[in-house]
């Protein structure tokens, strides 16, 4: 009889023992797969991330192509895109530039004395560069992580931009 209770015990310490390298072995594929899901999410987020950079500038650039209406400039220091329009014989620009580590848009009058920190904050970016020699307008941002998306736009408006 001893030895039928002694089988017992044995046989509940094997299932135990079974049970625990089951948990451990579930327990390092979750572990694994949260680590790549985290990776993936991380590596779409940036690529996410440089393209809406790209698609934003490319869009308002588009919106606002017409003769003298699209110019590169200097704002707060930096390079700045500038986008002219006239509503209701008033002259107004927006600004899109890099300050602050975010890539901002600032709608004003030319002459309104706005700082560099009084526009709208779109999304983190590093830097931002522009340049319009006879009607490319090339730009470069650097989004918060990864590299410089670089666009090259011919503008529409042909011999009318500004410069």
């Amino acid at each position: 009889m001893s030895m039928k209770k002694h089988g017992y015990h044995l046989e509940g310490l094997m299932a135990l023992l079974l049970f625990g390298v089951f948990a451990v072995c579930l327990l390092i594929v979750l572990l694994t797969g949260a680590d790549s899901y985290q990776d993936l999410t991380q590596r779409d987020r940036v690529s996410d991330n440089r393209r809406v950079c790209a698609q934003y500038l490319a869009t308002r650039v588009r919106q606002s192509d017409a003769a003298g209406a699209v110019a590169a400039g200097q704002f707060g220091g930096g390079d700045a895109l500038l986008l002219s329009q006239n509503i209701d014989g008033q002259e107004y620009v927006t600004w899109i530039y890099v300050n602050g580590g975010y890539l901002m848009e600032l709608f004003s009058a030319p002459d309104s004395g706005m700082a560099p920190e009084d526009g709208e904050k779109l999304m983190a970016a590093q830097a931002l560069s522009v340049s319009l020699t006879d009607g490319l307008l090339e730009l470069s941002v650097t989004p918060e992580q990864g590299a410089a998306v670089e666009l090259v736009l011919s503008l529409r408006s042909g011999e009318g931009a500004g410069s």
